[in-house]
């Protein structure tokens, strides 16, 4: 039946794959489909994620703050391969009951904490370090304001406009249409705050910028979904300024390699388990995997 014809059903049921890349890893209901406990390295801070936007946002962070001098934030990144079931496992679950990724645990006190959600993961360790979050009232709420926004935007740019333009089974005009045209509302959001102001948040660095850049800085620099000529991301002047301000930054570029695991080998880390790491890897530790 054409998609022009679909009438839904008074009560759906699951009773078919619902096509596309991640089909396999599709379901309607949540928990563990397998056992399988989470490693635990040995640095206070142990962060299972993928290279993905969301969990760039948290291996950003961490590497801001070690270059800052905060010597509690070593961490231990073990990659969670979502294509694989990975965040299905009980010790995943167990730390994350959403099974997405990232997710962390803090094993620096006397009993775990359990961190889920990127954006918590980013207020949790900006509390915990004393960095990265105004203190003063207003600009704390510029902060948190901006934060949240991206928290609620991205499922249009991810999972609405990406889904639809990359990865559904069947390219539906309507779908597209809609979620290019709330994307580009977004980016221009965005464009007119950045022609106003140096960072997302005002005239300082944070937790803002680490949440907004992987999505949208990712964007505009045309490593997502292959979309930069479609949704025209050259327009967005003040945007790309920004990305190319925040992508000069060491712990930006170590932040985005770590738990990658595509792209150029050179450029992934797929664990990362000391500061070390960035210039002992080698090409046997790295795949090629797309």
């Amino acid at each position: 039946m054409a998609d022009s014809e679909y009438v839904p059903p008074k009560v759906w049921t699951w009773n078919k794959p619902s096509g596309g890349r991640f089909a396999s890893i599709n379901r309607p209901i949540a928990g563990p489909t397998h056992e399988k406990e989470l490693p635990v390295g040995r640095h206070p801070l142990q962060l299972y994620s993928l290279g993905t936007p969301n969990g760039v946002k948290v291996t950003i962070m961490l590497e801001e703050l070690l270059a800052r001098g905060h010597a509690g934030a070593e961490y231990d990144a073990w990659l969670i391969r979502i294509a694989d079931g990975d965040q299905f496992g009980s010790g995943f679950v167990a730390v994350n009951p959403n099974s997405k990724i990232p997710a962390m645990v803090d094993r620096s006190g006397p009993k775990p904490i359990r961190v889920f959600e990127s954006g918590s993961i980013l207020v949790y360790l900006a509390e915990k370090f004393g960095a990265f979050l105004p203190t003063q009232a207003s600009a704390r709420a510029e902060c948190f304001s901006w934060l949240f926004w991206q928290v609620g935007s991205a499922p249009y740019l991810g999972g609405g406009f990406g889904h639809f333009y990359v990865y559904a089974p069947v390219k539906i005009e309507y779908a597209i249409e809609r979620f290019a045209m709330e994307v580009k509302r977004q980016l221009d959001v965005l464009d007119r705050r950045l022609a106003e102001s140096e960072y997302v948040a005002g005239p300082d660095y944070t937790i803002a910028d680490m949440a907004i850049f992987p999505w949208y800085g990712g964007l505009v620099k045309g490593w997502s979904y292959g979309a930069a000529e479609f949704l025209s991301v050259h327009e967005y002047r003040h945007v790309q300024r920004w990305a190319d301000l925040l992508l000069e930054r060491p712990a930006v570029q170590r932040g985005r390699m770590v738990n990658r695991i595509g792209g150029e080998p050179s450029s992934q880390l797929h664990e990362r388990h000391d500061a070390r790491d960035f210039e002992t890897r080698t090409q046997d530790k790295l795949s090629a995997a797309k």
